[in-house]
């Protein structure tokens, strides 16, 4: 390594000595820190010769010589060695500096988030949003096939690339889960426990809660209860393409349609959108309790209970604290 660095340094002082008259300043000149004042991301784009690259770092001020820079890429021979791109160049960065970013493709890592509890349709309108992808989604996946998760990306990354690992992800993590699963349990396999998952996604925001509203539906599925879920009806009457934007109404909950789980025992046919790994982990491995019941208790949780009388004073106890925001308002 030290050998092959001695002969880098060799070549650009020959080139410098050929070129400048003065081998020794034009090397300082290419070693010493350069004009840049503050970290910079550059875009190279596909295709682009070293003259292109050249005038571009002058042009973003990462460079006051592009002769001496070009002649430098040339006879080293490292133009086809430079790769398109999105780099991070920190301040004050040298020619050689620059050129050693450039040639060792490590680029900029962007994120795309997919928060756990969204419909497809919201993640393939947010990966269309998402700057440095290219392409379009040829294929829609179905709802509940991709993992919600953090994916790191490079500019230029391809959109449907991005939707494959989103759905590797969700089948290896879903496998993964159902060989640890509970035994026993009303699920009988990884796509069922993928439908029950969402649902617990869209009931529940809190972490600590998730083993528990799985219990509940857990203890329904055994006892051939309907699961009265709230967000199972939202998603017949959208079909995951938007959110309701209002209140559930009483006719909603009489409106016949196979997610409908307050007309319909059982699973619905489909998940209602994808749910995370945390979702999935409880449904497969839910607390043991006798509840069958939860109610939204004012305060960003649930109460549960085990009998409907129970759950009646749940509910009258949330009507008391709504009518009291609303007397504050």
């Amino acid at each position: 390594m030290h050998r092959k660095n001695s002969s880098v340094t060799a070549l650009i002082l020959i080139i410098f000595a050929a070129v400048g008259g003065g081998s020794l300043f034009g090397y300082m000149n290419f070693t010493q820190r350069g004009p840049l004042e503050s970290d910079l991301i550059i875009i190279i784009p596909k295709g682009s010769g070293i003259d292109t690259i050249s005038r571009l770092l002058e042009r973003k001020g990462a460079i006051s010589q592009p002769i001496l820079f070009k002649l430098t890429v040339l006879t080293l021979r490292l133009e086809k060695v430079m790769r398109a791109g999105e780099y991070s160049i920190p301040k004050e960065s040298s020619p050689r500096d620059i050129l050693s970013i450039l040639r060792s493709g490590k680029m900029v890592v962007r994120r795309f988030v997919a928060a756990e509890g969204l419909y497809t349709a919201e993640i393939l309108d947010r990966l269309r949003k998402a700057d440095g992808l290219t392409g379009t989604v040829t294929k829609t996946p179905k709802e509940g096939e991709l993992l919600p998760e953090t994916y790191h990306y490079n500019f230029g990354d391809n959109r449907n690339d991005l939707v494959r690992r989103m759905k590797v992800a969700m089948k290896n993590v879903s496998e993964e889960l159902w060989l640890l699963r509970e035994v026993g349990l009303p699920i009988n396999t990884p796509l069922e426990a993928i439908i029950l998952a969402s649902i617990v996604e869209k009931e529940t925001g809190l972490v600590e809660e998730r083993r528990r509203v799985a219990s509940v539906f857990i203890n329904r599925l055994r006892l051939g209860m309907r699961l009265q879920s709230d967000p199972t009806v939202i998603y017949g009457l959208t079909n995951g393409t938007r959110r309701l934007g209002r209140p559930l109404k009483r006719k909603d909950l009489k409106s016949p349609n196979p997610y409908n789980t307050y007309l319909n025992k059982g699973l619905p046919p489909g998940p209602i959108a994808n749910p995370g790994r945390a979702s999935i982990k409880a449904v497969l491995n839910p607390i043991e309790s006798r509840d069958l019941y939860f109610v939204a208790d004012g305060k960003g949780g649930h109460a549960f209970s085990k009998t409907l009388s129970e759950h009646n004073k749940n509910v009258q106890v949330l009507r008391k604290l709504e009518r009291e925001k609303k007397q504050t308002r």
